[in-house]
């Protein structure tokens, strides 16, 4: 006679908070209070930020410091300045359109339809030139605005794009060649990449926009806004390539020496074969990385640009609005959390699309 074993059901999800938390009296205890302290915070913020707070700027700074909640007003009243920094008020609307071509064209490329070779090329070129002529002007009937009023959310998102635009496609070259069969290329090249990476950006981003000017002739100095991306983008890519380089060395030697059996020149093997698994390897990272650029931009400060945290800086600077900096601040991380979290949200699909970390 067979026996069947019947598996005991799955706890339910009372069952299971009730083992988690409450499984003798010591823990019950601490649960409960750990949950009364985190609804008094919940209700002390949202009393703070909502029922409290004054939204419009009708009453100027007098109704915020009358009031007990947040002082909302000031962005009612400064947000051209946090957005668009010192760009030209009657031209702002250039510096928005730039905005949204930015986003349009980063969620085109995170679009599985646009991954190839023609459409990627067609959408960054038509993206970067659009951006180019709205905030530079000087065509199309556009007036000329020079990059030293560029400013706010619109050149925190171009310095973003343009240094991992540069920086990606060096980190795979870097990565490529540190794993040279020459020693002289491995060797030079780790050097380098050792070296930036031995560096803080600050150092990086000041001796681009200061130092490098005096060492340059004139004809070669060019714009400082441009001296300081190519910077950061050497930086990000030091760091991209040691990541692309650990995703090569996740790659099994043997694909490699069975493309060259099948006749795969050098070009056709790292294309085809070693760098799709070496980015697969490496999505986690990459993307990683991305988020850590993004929050770097505002280091560019430093060096006397007005991006959007400098431009928050400047829409509480005046006498009458001093006292709302909490509020100034929380704006800007509100922004800053919803690309960071529209970046690992986008990661975790990418993760789970590749099936990354199954084997």
């Amino acid at each position: 006679m067979e026996m069947v074993v019947v598996a005991p059901p799955a706890p339910g999800t009372l069952e299971d908070l009730r083992r988690r938390f409450f499984a003798t009296p010591l823990q019950a205890l601490l649960s409960l209070v750990s949950l009364a302290i985190m609804v008094l915070l919940a209700w002390k913020l949202l009393n703070w930020a909502i029922f409290s707070a004054v939204f419009t700027a009708s009453g100027g700074p007098e109704a915020c410091q009358a009031a007990a909640g947040a002082c909302w007003s000031v962005i009612a009243a400064r947000w051209r300045i946090i957005l668009f920094g010192l760009y030209p008020f009657e031209e702002q609307w250039r510096s928005a359109l730039a905005c949204v071509t930015v986003v349009v064209m980063t969620v085109l490329s995170c679009i599985p339809a646009f991954w190839t070779g023609r459409r990627i090329g067609l959408v960054w070129a038509a993206g970067a030139a659009l951006y180019y002529v709205l905030m530079k002007g000087g065509v199309l009937g556009l007036p000329y605005v020079g990059e030293e009023a560029w400013g706010g959310l619109a050149l925190t998102l171009f310095i973003f794009v343009t240094t991992c635009l540069i920086g990606f496609p060096l980190a795979i070259c870097l990565a490529l060649l540190r794993r040279s069969g020459l020693p002289w290329i491995s060797r030079i090249t780790g050097i380098i990449i050792d070296s930036v990476r031995s560096l803080p950006l600050i150092s990086i981003l000041f001796t681009f926009a200061i130092v490098l000017p005096f060492a340059l002739p004139q004809w070669l100095v060019g714009d400082k806004l441009y001296r300081v991306i190519l910077g950061s983008a050497l930086f990000f890519s030091a760091y991209q390539a040691e990541i692309v380089r650990g995703g090569m060395q996740g790659v099994s030697n043997g694909q490699e020496e069975a493309a060259m059996a099948l006749g795969m020149n050098y070009w056709q093997r790292i294309g085809r074969i070693l760098l799709p698994q070496a980015m697969r390897n490496a999505l986690p990272a990459t993307i990683n990385q991305f988020v850590i650029s993004f929050k770097e931009t505002s280091l560019v400060v430093i060096v006397g640009f007005f991006e959007i945290l400098a431009s928050g800086n400047a829409a509480y600077g005046t006498g009458e609005w001093r006292f709302a900096y909490v509020e100034v601040y929380a704006f800007i991380a509100f922004i800053y959390f919803v690309f960071v979290f529209s970046l690992s949200r986008y990661g975790a699909f990418l993760e789970r699309r590749m099936s990354v970390g199954e084997r």
